[in-house]
């Protein structure tokens, strides 16, 4: 009976111990899928690209540049023929010596054709002198055009008044002359207080100046069409000048 006992005693113990060894080695769904995470990070890690250096090149020479020539071509209402006529050796001079380009007046299209040539140091020299023309055309003098082959932040902006304000007859008359003011001198003084040229066209406005210059011109000349006016777009133009100036 003793030996039954013991051996019927020791059974469950050895049992609990063998159930206990196949328990440790189960492992838990937890443990498994944060292994599956860690693995899936490492394998980004290792796949991200390493920072290089900044890869040098060699500066390319001027001749690379350089593509096909290069034409442009600017139309010249009738109008403006006869002063074309008698300023073509201001305007031709400072594109062939100072641009090296060449330029032709062609009688047929009635364009002025602006075109790259060998001796062009400038690929920007095209742009320019198609802006100074086209400034020319447009109504400014000469010497005021060639400010946009001399200085880089120069624009050209053009609108038309009924833009603004759609008006007809005797009113749009009446805005264009706010605009010029007896003898120009409206328009004389926003030129001088803003530092831009102005050209009225019949009922176009075009504006020579740089950015922040013509931003000014332009909220001053919309103010005078819409109905303000003089002395009070003197008094607005005057403060903002004297701040832009107090800025810079």
């Amino acid at each position: 009976m003793d030996a039954d006992n013991n051996t019927d005693s020791t059974t469950p113990a050895a049992t609990a111990e063998s159930k206990a060894e196949t328990f440790t080695k189960v492992k838990s769904k937890k443990t498994q899928k944060r292994k599956r995470e860690q693995d899936a990070v490492d394998m980004d890690t290792e796949g991200e690209p390493v920072a290089s250096k900044r890869p040098q090149f060699p500066p390319i020479s001027g001749d690379k540049l350089k593509g096909p020539d290069e034409m442009r071509k600017v139309a010249v209402p009738a109008h403006r023929y006869t002063p074309l006529k008698d300023n073509w050796l201001k305007i031709f001079t400072p594109i062939v010596e100072n641009l090296q380009l060449q330029v032709r007046f062609n009688l047929k299209t009635r364009n002025v054709e602006i075109k790259t040539c060998k001796d062009t140091q400038d690929i920007s020299s095209l742009t320019r002198a198609t802006d100074f023309v086209r400034a020319f055309v447009l109504g400014f003098q000469v010497e005021d055009a060639l400010a946009l082959i001399r200085l880089d932040e120069l624009f050209l902006e053009s609108f038309d008044v009924t833009d603004v304000k759609p008006l007809k007859g005797d009113h749009l008359s009446r805005a264009i002359g706010r605009v010029a003011g007896k003898g120009g001198k409206t328009k004389f003084t926003i030129e001088n207080v803003t530092k831009t040229r102005i050209v009225l066209a019949d009922t176009k406005v075009h504006i020579l100046g740089s950015f922040q210059n013509i931003k000014m011109a332009r909220t001053a000349i919309c103010n005078l069409i819409l109905g303000s006016p003089p002395s009070k777009v003197y008094g607005n133009i005057r403060v903002v000048a004297s701040r832009t100036a107090e800025r810079f």
